[in-house]
């Protein structure tokens, strides 16, 4: 599973209106800092989440007559990207075997109850992600960012690229109404992953 490489941990923040003194002191050369660096923010308030493997376990080694009695589906994969999985968070490898199934991806007794097509891959791992990670198979997609309140109702959505995917979500949880998103590939429509709130 890929992580996002997210820089340089900063501990002090330079006010915009003086940078930092590179002038050499001592003999010592001054330090270089490339053009494109920018401190980051090390503060993250959210976590992506990713299905429980336990939940898809039983479908696992199933024969194809005992899925299609359940209305699923066993896919030999045959490109990448194209087949995310929803346990490991990452797409799956041309050759490998994914379930294709429904699933109920908003289960709340609202008009938003929603569900839909999933892939999840037969050997998979299930995905832990530390705060702010953004596995690959989230940032290379265009994405369709929902915002639901604790009443499970819809309140806001936006579509973004997976590569500005951080900025979407800080400006979504900057709303206290907000209390957890979930990411969909924005062209098939399909569920993708969960994101949680993380209480400063």
């Amino acid at each position: 599973m890929n992580s996002v490489y997210t820089g340089l941990a900063i501990s002090r923040q330079f006010p915009a209106s003086r940078p930092p003194d590179l002038t050499a002191r001592n003999g010592w050369p001054a330090p270089q800092v490339p053009g494109n660096f920018t401190p980051m923010n090390t503060c993250f308030s959210f976590r992506i989440t990713a299905l429980p493997r336990s939940e898809f376990a039983p479908l696992f080694g199933l024969a194809e007559r005992e899925l299609a009695r359940r209305g699923v589906r066993r896919v030999l994969v045959d490109s990448k990207p194209g087949f995310p999985c929803r346990i490991s968070l990452a797409d799956a490898e041309p050759g490998e075997n994914v379930i294709l199934l429904p699933f109920t991806h908003h289960a709340v007794d609202s008009p938003y109850r929603a569900s839909g097509p999933i892939f999840v891959r037969e050997q998979a791992m299930e995905a832990v992600l530390s705060a702010g990670e953004v596995p690959e198979a989230v940032r290379r997609r265009l994405l369709s960012v929902r915002a639901y309140d604790r009443d499970g109702m819809m309140i806001d959505g936006e579509v973004t690229r997976g590569g500005e995917l951080e900025a979407c979500i800080e400006k979504f949880f900057a709303d206290p109404r907000v209390d957890r998103l979930h990411l969909h590939n924005a062209k098939p429509g399909c569920y993708l992953c969960a994101v949680e709130r993380i209480s400063g």
